[in-house]
């Protein structure tokens, strides 16, 4: 490995001589000649075994050949009896298909022809493929597995077809499978016996509630006791309505569409029933139908009276309850919130020529027929209003309908003035502008429009005419004809008030003295 590579190609095989122009390439180096060919000598067993018949050169000899067969194959030792049943070939099948060979290799002398013209496809390879026979013996006749003869209970038994200790351990079986479940039914039994008790009795517990002060029961328990449930019958005709007491002497605020049918006809008749159940009949004192009040004397000893409180400052969302006798069912309380304030309603007070229109308290506390004339109280147990109308849908004329969270309520400062005006006159006498109006809009102000005037009214003295749009009277904006009503009825006959209008787009201020209605 040491010398350099040119020597080692200047020395060349003696297999190639040095002068053999055939020996180099035309660059002049050295080229190898082939080593010698090296056939192993066969082994004569594996010769005799493995080697081609005699006269067949190739792997497969000439489909017609001239030469006739060496005879007779050497034949090896037959195999044992269970082999060849298993891998035998069937009966009648013919030769095989590798000839058997010589005892000195080759092929017997009087072997036939490997392909012999007989159409054999065992020996013919240009023969097309056949599915054969399965190699089983012809003698032989498959069973398809199967189930085996079952046995009756008399072969059981008796057929001494199974053993008597098997017969003996599959009755043991079965009785201790019994026993088991009449231990389970008679441990079951025993437990459902011992839910029962009876004398068995529920022990005393304390109060499971609190009832704070302020509380809705709290307030409901000072109040309901100042409630009544008002029954009023015309001839064979009942209704019911709502009160509450507002002086110790048996005064009963109530709404005037409540009592007015006992009002109008002499066979009338009210009667009181309070929450602890005492009745006594109650007389008309007084009714204003333009606010649809009313106040009843009730001859009681020592009535509970409801605390009066101030709507004036009442709020959006304050909390309010109301109570009455909704549906005839006395002494109903409901909770709600004040969903409006200063809303105007127009009432139907129970009296076709009265305009009865209120600065109403509005309310998502349920309110009902029969709830008309009850109180409304805030969080403190005080009246703040008395409950007079609903809102509700697919209510007609001469129909009623359910409450659908708008409950209206005449304020309880509103409602104070006309119960003491009842009582110490019997009649109330409100502020008149002597106008009748519409309610209209421009789109960017709205107001309410003058039909008419009352002749020597305070409107026409002031010079207020037909036409004439009102947006405000006081401090207070009109935005429509209810809203005139309920804002000149706020004051009191006599009082000077300024009133804004709107002549043919020309703003006007105009004092006008009111007067009595």
């Amino acid at each position: 490995m040491d010398e350099p590579v040119s020597e080692a190609w200047a020395k060349r095989p003696e297999s190639v001589p040095a002068d053999d122009p055939e020996a180099a390439d035309d660059a002049g180096s050295p080229r190898l000649g082939p080593r010698p060919l090296e056939r192993p000598a066969v082994d004569p067993d594996s010769a005799a075994a493995f080697a081609r018949p005699d006269g067949v050169g190739g792997a497969f000899a000439d489909h017609d050949r001239s030469t006739t067969p060496p005879p007779g194959p050497v034949l090896a030792a037959p195999p044992p009896a269970a082999l060849a049943l298993a891998f035998g070939r069937p009966n009648g099948s013919g030769p095989t298909l590798q000839r058997p060979p010589s005892a000195g290799g080759g092929t017997a002398p009087d072997a036939p022809a490997l392909w012999a013209e007989d159409g054999n496809p065992w020996r013919d390879p240009r023969a097309p493929v056949e599915l054969g026979p399965p190699p089983l013996s012809p003698t032989a006749t498959p069973h398809p597995p199967g189930e085996g003869a079952r046995l009756s209970l008399r072969e059981v038994l008796f057929g001494r077809r199974v053993h008597p200790r098997a017969l003996a351990l599959f009755g043991l079986i079965a009785i201790l499978i019994g026993a088991a479940g009449g231990l389970v039914g008679r441990l079951t039994a025993d437990g459902a016996a011992e839910l029962t008790e009876p004398g068995a009795t529920l022990s005393t517990v304390s109060e499971a509630k609190e009832r704070p002060p302020g509380s809705v029961a709290d307030i409901a328990a000072r109040t309901v006791p100042a409630v009544v449930s008002l029954e009023i019958r015309v001839g064979e005709e009942a209704g019911t309505g709502s009160g509450v007491v507002i002086q110790p002497d048996g005064y009963v605020l109530t709404n005037n569409h409540v009592v007015a049918p006992a009002a109008a006809g002499s066979s009338g008749r009210v009667d009181a029933l309070f929450s602890d159940g005492t009745r006594a009949p109650a007389r008309i004192v007084g009714r204003d139908p333009k606010t649809d009040l009313a106040v009843l004397k009730v001859e009681v000893a020592n009535p509970v009276v409801a605390p009066i409180g101030s709507s004036a400052a009442l709020a959006v969302g304050d909390g309010v309850i109301a109570i009455g006798s909704p549906l005839g069912l006395a002494g109903t309380v409901t909770q709600g919130i004040v969903s409006a304030v200063d809303r105007p309603v127009r009432l139907d007070a129970g009296e076709g020529d009265a305009d009865a229109v209120i600065d109403a308290i509005q309310t998502d506390a349920a309110i009902n027929p029969g709830n008309s004339g009850g109180p409304l109280v805030d969080s403190t147990g005080a009246v703040i209003g008395i409950n007079t109308a609903i809102r509700s849908i697919g209510a007609t004329s001469g129909t009623e309908g359910g409450s659908i969270g708008l409950g209206f309520a005449v304020p309880i400062d509103t409602a104070r003035g006309v119960a003491e005006e009842l009582i110490r006159a019997g009649v109330v006498r409100h502020a008149d502008l002597g106008v009748n109006a519409r309610s209209v809009t421009d789109g960017a102000t709205d107001g309410a429009q003058v039909q008419n005037v009352t002749a020597n009214g305070p409107a026409a003295a002031a010079g207020i005419v037909e036409g004439d749009v009102i947006i405000k009277v006081g401090d207070r904006p009109i935005a429509g004809a209810d809203e005139l009503v309920v804002a000149v009825r706020e004051r009191k006959p006599g009082d000077t008030v300024p009133v804004e209008l709107v002549r043919e787009g020309r703003p006007l201020t105009l004092s006008v003295v009111l007067a009595s209605d």
